[in-house]
């Protein structure tokens, strides 16, 4: 029987959190979805948790990888007429999680929901205020900008059909999808009430990382668009002074300050060098982008 929902979770060892996740699936008050994993050439025992809790299996090669890829992979081979996204690194607050995202859809207008992310108490205290300022408690049944992510959110499998995601982008190919169903005259749908918690434990070189990929995607996406040095400037400084307010108010600046000035550092500096590079995603980028230096070069062998 087909189910209503396909779930796509994307991984690349990810054997200390996926475990977590797939028992929230698991344990949701709405039942009927299937769960499939993509898999981009996990070394641990990623596969054999996702496998021993029911999953279906897809593979995407290292080589091939990229984020709308890997979720066309797996859309490909779903049934469910919705789709949700979930990070492998992400589960769900509560057994509602999923029928809460799902029920934005009972407006036919709805292309894609959204849904509340938070971190850990061992977050960064700058993401823990990122997560807090765009993932506000008060949804948003019918919005009109593109800002989503695909850490956690469902889309209409027959829209996904007329326009899958582009492999090309290095990221942000949520927003993309995104601004592509604005256009056509949908709406986007934020629920607070289906939430998770999303787990980033990423060092500095890792954050710089992230946000240069997405910089780069960004430009594509809004060619028009600039970020200069002393955008980058500004924003770091207006960034990382409310941070450390908070955090002299929360009585964490001893705990957190340092941590604030090099995560929003590596946030803006990776967002600027991001604008400035020029060309595609080469294998050198792919492997900084997503992967650990031995793996494209194991799966060349």
């Amino acid at each position: 029987m087909t189910p209503r929902a396909s779930i796509i979770i994307r991984a690349y060892n990810e054997e200390r959190h996926i475990g977590r996740l797939l028992a929230g699936l698991h344990g949701q008050h709405f039942r009927d979805f299937e769960v499939l994993l993509v898999d981009s050439g996990s070394t641990d025992n990623t596969v054999a948790i996702a496998q021993q809790n029911g999953a279906r299996l897809l593979h995407i090669d290292p080589a091939e990888f990229t984020f709308g890829r890997s979720l066309n992979l797996g859309i490909q081979a779903a049934t469910g007429e919705f789709v949700v996204n979930i990070s492998a690194h992400c589960y769900p607050l509560h057994d509602e999680w999923l029928g809460n995202l799902l029920a934005a859809f009972d407006d036919p207008q709805v292309a894609l929901a959204y849904g509340l992310q938070r971190g850990t108490p061992h977050s960064r205290f700058s993401e823990q205020r990122f997560f807090e300022q765009y993932y506000p408690q008060v949804s948003n049944p019918r919005q009109t900008d593109p800002f989503c992510n695909n850490a956690n959110a469902a889309i209409r499998r027959a829209l996904w059909q007329q326009n899958p995601y582009d492999e090309a982008l290095t990221g942000l190919e949520d927003l993309a999808w995104a601004s592509w169903a604005l256009a056509e005259g949908h709406v986007l749908a934020y629920v607070a009430e289906a939430g998770v918690i999303h787990i980033h434990e990423e060092s500095p070189r890792q954050v710089y990382n992230r946000y240069w990929r997405e910089a780069i995607a960004l430009k594509h996406i809004l060619p028009h668009s600039q970020y200069r040095l002393r955008t980058a400037l500004r924003l770091f400084a207006r960034y990382a002074l409310a941070d450390l307010k908070a955090a002299t108010a929360q009585r964490r600046l001893w705990q957190a300050g340092l941590e604030v000035l090099w995560f929003r550092w590596m946030q803006h500096w990776g967002t600027y060098m991001g604008y400035r590079h020029s060309g595609g995603l080469t294998p050198g980028l792919r492997q900084t982008f997503y992967y650990s230096p031995e793996i494209l070069t194991r799966n060349r062998q």
